[in-house]
């Protein structure tokens, strides 16, 4: 199908070819919105789809870039393509003209015959290569079971209200009928310089594909406008300068100063220079855009509307930009200024923190009832239980606080090890911090302070990015927690940093020049999503915490009722919280079972029976349907086991290795409890909530691993460390132990109480 809109001549009165400037209501900010978009416009500059020697289009590209316009297509959302390359398909062809023509000719001349190449003049290779050009995406989109229909426009369609409104009321009616319009300047009629291109009144100049489809993008309140270049964004410098960093946002009204051009690619008539002013002009009449790398073997179309960190959005979002990236590199920066300083001072900071969170108490609960009032009817009750703090929640976190201030004064260049290598040359081994932490939680503002704490007392920088229901309080947090680094150093007062844009989890976990380790706190949903998601980045966490009480048969009574009911009903929320209760199957017709059960009833749980119990009920109930369920509420899963072997079992299968307990008076079956059951925490006769930084007196956690690796259980200060080796020698080399005389190696312990590590 090809539609070729009339020329109108140019004394025909200009119109304006744009909506009018005012508030737009709607428009994408933030890439996780761009999937709602949709009318999308997807440009394709000439270096996307032409092959490298410029003669020809590269199909195995296009196909890729017409499979993903398809499934856009075919999912709801409206796509057109403004495309470039018929140039290209048009020199393909006339040289394989050209080479018969020449053969014959040369034929029919003898040797003496006429040689030489012909000049390709480029508006000739744009009629020659239209129709193959269009056919070739005929072909691919049927394969999808596609329509299209070729838009064949040039400037002054532009310029006057005839042609103006046919091209609208044309392109509005093929997406109307599931058509995805191509369209493309007419180059067989371009003007032969850039120069003659007019600038319509709104100020931009219709001189290439660039804003071609900036203004059809804009004319057709295209909610998205992409545009495929050949490489991956916006730059602070060009590509190749060393100095040059990609910009993830871009806001036309703050980074107007932070690029630099380079040269545009050898083939089509814009460059990166073009793309912006394009790109700005349509961001700013209500079209969200987004430069992106056409030449990926990602999908890259596919992953922008998904909300990936694909490109350069540009948006008149506040604090766009490098913002992200220079947070991280200020929290590198507040670490080492951290190291560098004292252990005292690091404790007087700390300490601060702790008055601050009595003293501005009013202030923090303030902002704390903003956030409930806001978010209480969009999220679960356990959550907002998660969010609500209070006196009593803020009096702990300082009494905590103070505790982790005590305790910072010995955790940094402390001695782990002393080697005497050789006579003269000895080796410390000695604690250090991991770097920069980055430290994803959700509803539980409290967790700030205590995170922010124990990064300071290991002179880590920190990323920390909360969830949105808690902007207010973590907001006001942080502002208390920059006020104490200040009051100690001027240095390190950005050590600690809140990340608090709208970007996806998915674009912080990118960032492995600047990100050493990743600790997610909060539901099961969002840290499997992290570890999912982290690229390149360490993540220390547990994915859920499927909490077990085994009830011996040797368990006494009383004991068993008080532990379940703290384990299950103190703070059912919690990820230490019991959500299964496993009773010893000699128990199930004895007042003990019926004693644990009335209490959980009278608190309110929901229980689920398992498969054996079950079995044994005269009445129907509402089984568990999944034995490895993390409730976080008031319900659990009571199930029977026929021995203490099968308990074990029974956790090691169903369970998170998180936390899990016994209740017996048999010492030798609780041994062997502990000894067999494989999680972070294994407890007898205690609650599963003593599992906590706090009550383990770690002052307070950065979170909880069930990993095996690094840490384990509650990750208080000692989790954030790492360590360095520190060689001390009088300029020994490596030969002196193999030559004549030669040195021996030693490699005597040496004792580390009161050794003083070296630049410690």
């Amino acid at each position: 199908m090809l539609v070729m809109l009339p020329l109108i001549p140019m004394l025909c009165r200009r119109v304006s070819w744009h909506r009018t400037i005012q508030p737009i209501r709607g428009i994408a900010q933030h890439r996780n919105e761009l999937g709602a978009s949709h009318r999308i416009v997807v440009k394709l500059g000439s270096a996307v789809i032409t092959r490298v020697d410029e003669c020809g289009v590269n199909l195995g590209r296009l196909a890729s870039i017409v499979e993903q316009v398809a499934e856009l297509q075919n999912s709801g959302h409206q796509m057109m393509i403004v495309t470039s390359g018929s140039v290209a398909f048009g020199k393909q062809r006339l040289r394989h003209e050209l080479s018969m023509s020449r053969s014959i000719k040369q034929t029919l001349s003898g040797p003496g015959g006429p040689r030489g190449d012909a000049k390709l003049e480029p508006r000739a290779c744009a009629a020659a290569g239209q129709s193959g050009l269009m056919s070739l995406y005929e072909a691919m989109f049927q394969q999808y079971g596609l329509t299209v229909a070729q838009i064949l426009v040039s400037k002054p369609d532009f310029l006057n209200v005839e042609t103006k409104l046919n091209l609208k009321q044309t392109i509005n009616a093929l997406l109307q009928m599931n058509i995805v319009p191509i369209v493309n300047t007419n180059d067989a009629v371009l003007p032969p310089t850039v120069s003659a291109t007019e600038a319509t009144p709104e100020g931009i100049s219709i001189k290439d594909n660039d804003s071609l489809s900036a203004i059809l993008a804009v004319e057709l309140n295209s909610d998205l406008l992409l545009l495929m270049s050949d490489v991956d964004g916006i730059y602070t410098h060009p590509p190749g300068d060393s100095r040059a960093k990609l910009i993830g946002s871009y806001n036309p009204e703050e980074l107007t100063d932070a690029i630099q051009f380079g040269s545009k690619s050898s083939v089509g008539l814009g460059g990166m220079e073009s793309k912006v002013r394009a790109a700005s002009w349509a961001l700013k009449r209500g079209t969200a855009v987004v430069i992106a790398n056409g030449l990926a073997s990602s999908p890259a179309i596919l992953d922008i509307v998904r909300g990936k960190k694909v490109g350069t959005l540009f948006t008149n979002a506040v604090d766009a930009g490098l913002r992200v990236e220079a947070q991280a590199e200020r929290a590198r920066a507040g670490s080492r200024a951290l190291l560098a300083m004292g252990a005292e001072q690091r404790a007087l900071a700390i300490a601060k923190l702790a008055e601050l969170l009595l003293e501005r108490e009013a202030e923090i609960l303030e902002a704390n009832e903003r956030d409930i009032l806001e978010h209480s009817e969009s999220i679960t009750r356990p959550m907002l239980d998660r969010l609500r703090l209070s006196s009593g929640k803020l009096a702990t976190l300082s009494e905590g606080l103070r505790r982790i201030a005590t305790d910072s004064l010995t955790l940094l260049g402390r001695t782990l090890r002393r080697t005497r290598v050789s006579e003269g040359i000895e080796l410390v081994q000695q604690t250090v911090p991991i770097g920069v932490v980055m430290v994803i939680f959700e509803s539980r503002p409290d967790a700030l302070p205590q995170v922010a704490a124990l990064a300071i007392s290991t002179g880590n920088g920190l990323l920390l990015k909360g969830g949105s229901e808690a902007a207010a309080t973590n907001a006001k947090l942080s502002q208390l927690v920059g006020e104490a680094l200040a009051s100690v150093s001027d240095a390190a007062k950005d050590a600690v940093q809140l990340i608090s844009t709208r970007e996806e989890i998915s674009d912080l976990l990118t960032m492995s020049n600047h990100v050493d380790l990743v600790i997610p706190r909060g539901s099961n949903q969002l840290v499997r999503e992290i570890q999912r998601l982290s690229v390149g980045i360490p993540v220390l966490g547990h994915s859920e915490g499927v909490c077990h009480v085994y009830v011996d048969d040797e368990a006494d009574p009383e004991m068993a009722t008080r532990i379940a009911r703290d384990s299950k009903c103190d703070y059912p929320a919690a990820c230490n919280a019991m959500e299964t209760l496993l009773v010893h199957k000699t128990l199930r017709h004895r007042p003990i079972f019926n004693q644990i059960l009335e209490m959980l009833s009278s608190e309110g749980v929901a229980i689920h029976p398992g498969p054996k119990l079950s079995q044994s009920l005269t009445i129907q109930s509402r089984g568990a349907t999944n034995l490895r369920t993390e409730y976080g509420a008031l319900e659990c899963t009571v199930e029977l086991v026929d021995s203490l072997e099968d308990a074990i079992q029974h956790i090691n299968n169903y369970g998170s290795a998180h936390t899990d307990a016994i209740v017996t008076d048999n010492m030798s079956r609780a041994g062997r409890f502990i000894k067999g059951v494989d999680s972070a925490c294994v407890f007898h006769n205690a609650s599963t909530r003593f599992a906590d930084g706090f009550r383990f007196g770690l002052g307070a956690e950065v979170g909880v691993s069930t990993s095996r690796i690094h840490a384990r259980g509650p990750v208080g200060a000692e989790g954030l460390l790492t360590t360095k080796w520190v060689l001390r020698g009088r300029g020994e080399v490596v030969s002196d132990f193999s030559g004549d005389p030669k040195l021996s190696y030693l490699h005597e312990n040496l004792p580390v109480d009161g050794f003083i590590s070296f630049g410690s």
